[in-house]
């Protein structure tokens, strides 16, 4: 099992940054695929970005490509999300979350596909 902590929201004027983290406890983070997704207040959680295990493959969901950069450091069993160009569109809690995928060249951009979750972390964009 994976346990993940979110960290790095915060308030944001519109067109600021954020870097997001998702640090991973317990063994084998590397053999995980990662995914952000988000969930804004009277919505759905809703698909972000997706990593596989090495990095090689990345997706993103069309509202955030170009501005958003997912990646990982599986030496310090960390996930990223790098966020520029933030619009109030993006406010949202955070979450990331993991299946065990190994080796496997993808990704996915499925919320029922994951196995594990953060708690989340709130990002707050100002207009």
């Amino acid at each position: 099992q994976v346990q993940l902590v979110e960290s790095g929201g915060g308030l944001v004027q519109a067109g600021g940054s954020l870097r997001l983290s998702c640090a991973a406890t317990g063994r084998g983070f590397s053999v995980y695929a990662m995914g952000w997704f988000r969930q804004a207040p009277g919505k759905e959680r809703s698909f972000v970005a997706t990593i596989n295990w090495n990095g090689i493959y990345t997706y993103y969901d069309d509202s955030v490509k170009g501005r958003f950069t997912i990646s990982r450091d599986n030496a310090r069993n960390t996930l990223f999300l790098q966020m520029n160009n933030l619009k109030p569109e993006d406010m949202a809690v955070y979450y990331c979350a993991a299946y065990r995928s190994v080796q496997s060249a993808y990704g996915s951009t499925s919320y029922s596909r994951y196995d594990f979750w953060g708690r989340g972390t709130q990002v707050t964009v100002s207009s």
